[in-house]
């Protein structure tokens, strides 16, 4: 394989991969820790 393909292929993979982290943290078991500023600031 070229370089360049390695390369495109690798970034990818990694794009990928924060990719389903953040809906993970966002979504799954992690997001019931994560606190939401405005209703900690409720006036």
């Amino acid at each position: 394989m070229e370089s360049a393909t390695v390369l495109i292929i690798s970034i990818g993979a990694v794009l990928v991969a924060i990719t389903g982290f953040s809906i993970y943290t966002s979504f799954g078991p992690p997001s019931k820790q994560l606190a939401d500023p405005f209703d900690d600031h409720e006036d």
